[in-house]
């Protein structure tokens, strides 16, 4: 039995829906980073499902955008691509890097009559593991450290380790920048494994609301910032970028004391449940 929208036709509704997708896969397919694959092939099941007719406007302008897809030579840009904007309570930037992405949000506030300003960065790998979480002390409390980096937590050979690990030591910065109270005031109150876990977790949570925002919300397109920032609404598009982020949205970290104050065990779980397959597999390596 054929469902009522494929006898009857599209509603308004979907084709208002249709249309606004169709003119997103459109625009960023000639500014932005591009649509995958899969996106169309998922857009041309809807408007089967609803009941548009193979012969329409919609179904030839889905040909088109497959075509030029298909045949267009990779931008020289492709190996990084820039996005910024407000999205899960925040304003953050993330970064896609070849097989890597980045994260990156400001904190700033006052300590002993003070004001600085700190941007915490994470970087992710392929399968959504955290490789180091860094610190830019943008305006530092003490004025001779203004600009300077701090590798807080670092993966230890994280470049040469497998994507999917389960768990891995980490080198972590023995004395962590005051600053870091931005971001939570009693956050030196913590026994410093909890300290080190919540610093990779903030990373991942902040992913997970804005994986679960922009897989809510629909595309408005906004404004591009500079010529070669995207809007953050972009990223479902990105093929590096927007897998990593589902990836990471869905771990959470554990941290273990290693033999000294400055190497730590990190073990990653999942807030989802767990695969046969990948609970073996994180087993095995533990």
């Amino acid at each position: 039995m054929q469902p009522l929208t494929a006898m009857s036709g599209p509603t308004r509704e979907a084709r208002r829906w249709a249309r606004r997708r169709l003119e997103w896969l459109e625009k960023i397919l000639h500014t932005g980073p591009g649509p995958q694959w899969n996106q169309l092939s998922e857009f041309e099941q809807f408007l089967r499902d609803s009941g548009f007719p193979p012969n329409s406007e919609y179904f030839e302008r889905l040909a088109r955008l497959r075509e030029v897809l298909r045949t267009r030579a990779t931008p020289p840009d492709a190996a990084k691509r820039d996005y910024a904007g407000y999205a899960a309570g925040c304003w953050m930037q993330v970064q896609s890097v070849y097989d890597h992405a980045f994260l990156s949000v400001c904190y700033d506030g006052r300590f002993n009559g003070q004001r600085g300003r700190i941007k915490v960065t994470h970087r992710f790998n392929r399968a959504g593991r955290m490789d180091f979480v860094e610190a830019k002390l943008i305006r530092s409390l003490d004025p001779r450290l203004h600009g300077a980096l701090r590798k807080l937590v670092t993966i230890r050979e994280y470049p040469h380790r497998d994507p999917a690990w389960w768990t891995a030591p980490a080198y972590a910065l023995r004395v962590l920048p005051r600053e870091l109270l931005f971001l939570h005031p009693d956050l030196f109150r913590h026994p410093r494994p909890a300290l080190l876990a919540w610093l990779i977790n903030i990373g991942h949570r902040t992913v997970a609301d804005l994986v679960r925002e922009l897989s809510q919300t629909e595309s408005s397109s906004p404004a591009v910032h500079g010529g070669r920032q995207y809007p953050l609404d972009w990223l479902p598009a990105d093929a590096v970028a927007w897998p990593i982020l589902q990836q990471a949205g869905q771990l959470e970290a554990l941290v273990e004391p290693g033999d000294s104050p400055d190497v730590h065990h990190v073990r990653y779980l999942r807030r989802l449940p767990v695969p046969a397959d990948a609970e073996q597999a994180a087993a095995a390596t533990s």
